[in-house]
């Protein structure tokens, strides 16, 4: 539709108007308090050359008058001005009508000012073919109503066609402020508050240090909350792989021994609330709101802006301290010197298998990594190791004793074995052997499937003996019963069976690489689609690499959860430089899932992996259809 103003208006009559396009008119009508606004439009029109088109029939009293000339070719570049002063408002509109041969301008004189909303829209005479015309004036919203008829039907539409792209000034987005700690009232606002803070998971910092990382601002905070974290008995568990399924493990084995087991661990994969839980039930949505907003009272005593993992670990100390659980297994987020959590002195400290990840942040060799990992070691708190490379040993052994902890490396300072065997009734597995002062574990089956959960196994059994030390009573059978019903969402779970589906958070090459081992190993399939997107601050050529061990046809997404993903072109092209397999891309991960679907038969395997992003959408996606 043409730009019209309220210019257009002319008195009741015709003018005559050659090969121009159609014209819809509006009618200005005076309001009680004095102001004008459109309130009527009229069905556009359109006219050949000689012919007499009606512009406007005007609703009431008339307004202006609108002339129309033919100009010549040499007026091409002449602007259509037109000039609308309101109290408050002004819209330039411009009108440029061409065809083959001809450029016509059509001019139109101030008018009684008129607010015009603005408007894309395709309209047509009755009988005739629609013409798409373009309409651009001030922002406030008005409502119109066709007032006049058509007369006759067009011969030819002409096309409406500006010179250059007309700025349309964007709809205003909805921008939600940060909720103050007493407007804290619902699960949204809780969430709310806390995604608004600095988000070091979703977007990694430009440089890791005491700058960025300051535990003297979390020590603060917790002593505005009367230091919940010192009322707590924890497990403290650190480490580059298996810190989760550790921690699962030992929660486990606490709760069929009959305590009540906080945990705290991260990242979340679908709700929030995942990161905080007791006894395997996540905090309750009330219990949540409640201590969000009492920290976040906290937190604005702080005189400088806490981050999100902050608030979260604050939340876990403080209600597990509410809850008086008997003990809680914390997990480290990044690294463990600097990490939030290391405000806490546990009875035994953990550090699983370390390798590369994070190098840009933590240090570009495992010695490195290994000293920010060994960061949790306390004075007088006992620590555990699971064997690894003389270099990262010597490590471990050497931040102990600047650190005043006892350590005890498993498989070197405590005997333990282990072995992969088939049974009936377990199928392929793992069993574990393990003799301390307190504990004689002979062929323990491991609960999770992979050679690499054997290591995370002797740590969890390790830790435990470690507790029985400090007057928990821990029978061995109930640690075999509780041992065995370890559950870990997102690492090696089958969450569709038909087609068969399954989901692990791999997201670094060494973790890439267990996974493969472990499908294969525990995994029949015909041939496997693996749904691939990881973040762009990882080894990503590594990663491949290994997904390409195991991979027949891969499809490339990123998930829309974070800023930090990788772009699938790039994932792909890294893909097609090392592989001759099929490849895929998908925008999304719902998009990559139903793609893998498609293209799968009943003895197939969909693995997804790469990141827990990824892995958080696609049990979302899959739990929905469902």
């Amino acid at each position: 539709m043409p730009k019209v103003t309220s210019a257009s208006a002319s008195r009741a009559g015709s003018k005559t108007v050659s090969r121009l396009a159609p014209v819809k008119s509006a009618t200005a009508k005076t309001s009680g308090n004095g102001k004008s606004k459109v309130v009527a439009t009229v069905t556009v029109k359109s006219a050949a050359k000689g012919k007499t088109v009606p512009v406007l029939k005007s609703a009431s009293k008339p307004v202006a008058a609108a002339k129309a000339t033919l100009t010549a070719k040499a007026a091409l570049a002449a602007k259509v001005a037109a000039t609308v002063v309101a109290a408050k408002t002004a819209a330039a509109v411009k009108t440029t009508t061409t065809s083959k041969t001809t450029a016509n301008t059509v001019s139109s004189k101030p008018a009684t000012p008129a607010k015009v909303a603005p408007a894309t829209k395709t309209v047509a005479a009755k009988g005739s073919t629609p013409v798409a015309t373009n309409l651009k004036v001030s922002t406030t919203t008005v409502t119109s109503k066709t007032t006049s008829k058509p007369t006759a039907a067009p011969r030819t539409p002409v096309a409406v066609t500006p010179k250059a792209p007309v700025a349309v000034e964007p709809k205003p987005t909805a921008v939600f402020e940060c909720p103050k700690p007493n407007e804290i009232t619902s699960i949204m606002m809780a969430t709310r508050y806390l995604m608004a803070r600095p988000d070091f998971e979703r977007l990694r910092p430009a440089k890791y240090g005491e700058e960025t990382f300051k535990l003297d601002r979390m020590h603060k905070l917790m002593d505005l909350l009367g230091n919940p974290h010192q009322k707590i008995k924890t497990v403290h568990v650190a480490g580059t792989n298996g810190k989760g399924s550790t921690v699962a493990m030992i929660a486990s084995m606490l709760r069929a021994s009959g305590y009540a087991v906080g945990v705290y661990t991260s990242p979340h994969l679908i709700d929030m609330r995942e990161r905080v839980q007791i006894d395997g039930n996540l905090i309750p949505k009330n219990d949540f709101v409640d201590t969000v907003r009492s920290v976040a009272k906290a937190a604005e005593k702080l005189g400088e802006q806490a981050t999100f993992f902050e608030l979260m670990t604050a939340v876990s100390f403080a209600y597990f301290a509410q809850q008086a659980v008997d003990i809680a297994v914390i997990e480290v987020g990044l690294g463990g010197r600097l990490d939030s959590t290391n405000v806490i002195t546990p009875l035994v400290s953990i550090v699983t298998s370390i390798d590369l990840d994070h190098t840009k942040l933590l240090g570009g060799t495992k010695a490195l990594i290994a000293r920010e990992k060994a960061g949790i070691f306390k004075k007088g708190v006992p620590a555990l190791f699971f064997e690894q490379d003389p270099e990262v040993d010597g490590v471990m052994r050497e931040m102990a004793q600047a650190a005043g902890a006892e350590l005890r490396i498993v498989n070197k300072d405590i005997e333990f074995s282990s072995r992969f065997c088939v049974t009936p009734d377990l199928g392929p597995h793992t069993r574990v052997c393990m003799y301390t002062k307190n504990s004689r574990l002979e062929h323990v089956p491991v609960p999770l499937q992979g050679e690499h959960q054997a290591s995370n196994c002797g740590l969890a059994l390790a830790a435990v003996d470690v507790l029985k030390n400090f007057g928990f009573e821990l029978p061995e059978d109930k640690l075999t019963a509780g041992l065995a019903a370890t559950k870990i969402p997102g690492r090696m779970e089958v969450v569709s069976h038909r087609p068969r589906v399954l989901c692990d958070g791999a997201h670094n090459p060494a973790a890439v690489n267990a996974l493969m081992r472990c499908v294969g190993a525990h995994v029949p399939y015909d041939s496997m689609v693996c749904v691939f997107g990881c973040c762009a601050d990882k080894d990503i050529a590594e990663m491949i690499d290994k997904v390409n061990l195991g991979a027949d046809k891969v499809i490339f997404t990123r998930a829309s959860s974070t800023p930090r993903a990788a772009s699938p072109e790039e994932l792909q092209k890294l893909f097609q430089e090392r592989s001759g397999k099929m490849s895929q891309i998908a925008r999304t991960v719902p998009e990559a899932i139903d793609m893998a679907i498609r293209g799968v038969s009943r003895e197939d395997l969909i693995c997804v992996t790469g990141s827990f992003y990824v892995v958080g959408e696609a049990l979302k996606y899959i739990s929905e259809k469902k």
